[in-house]
């Protein structure tokens, strides 16, 4: 490897150092925000959340990871720490068709969802024209929305292409 080579290789991985040291950081500050004491297993939990930010996951998901990782955490406290990230607004719990829990991280943006039916696959979408019609609709009965959640189930293009209809 060359001067400039060794150079470029030992600064990406004092940057990749420092944003992982800022991360945990950022992490801490989170949890002490939302009034949770830090601890091991929150912080892990959170960070594997942050790996996987575009997956739902449930409590199972977590506890495998984990173990694939080499973390060792009962599955009770990790129910536990995702009720309490939960509570917290860390995360958001749904309930899609296979009747149990995953959890996604509150990005603070509005989403819906369509799951296929076959595979499980998720997908988030967001739509100004499905948000104005339920606000119609809730206005036409005489409710103001203050939250909802919508769920659409369906085949994805895949499982279609596979024949799984």
């Amino acid at each position: 490897m060359g001067k400039q080579a060794e150079i470029a290789y030992y600064s990406v991985y004092y940057f990749t150092g420092i944003l992982n040291i800022m991360e945990k950081f950022s992490n801490i500050a989170q949890l002490k925000d939302s009034g949770l004491k830090v601890t091991g297993p929150r912080l892990k939990i959170l960070d594997l959340f942050e790996k996987h930010a575009e997956e739902h996951l449930s409590a199972e998901d977590v506890y495998r990871i984990l173990l694939e990782e080499g973390v060792e955490i009962g599955v009770a406290t990790i129910y536990r720490v995702l009720t309490q990230f939960e509570q917290a607004g860390i995360l958001q719990r749904h309930h899609f068709e296979t009747g149990k829990a995953v959890y996604e991280l509150d990005k603070g943006d509005h989403h819906d969802h369509i799951v296929c039916v076959k595979c499980g696959e998720v997908t988030e979408f967001h739509n100004p024209e499905i948000e104005a019609l339920q606000d119609k609709i809730a206005e036409e009965n005489g409710y103001r929305i203050v939250d909802h959640a919508l769920y659409m189930y369906g085949v994805c293009s895949d499982c279609q292409a596979k024949g799984k209809r």
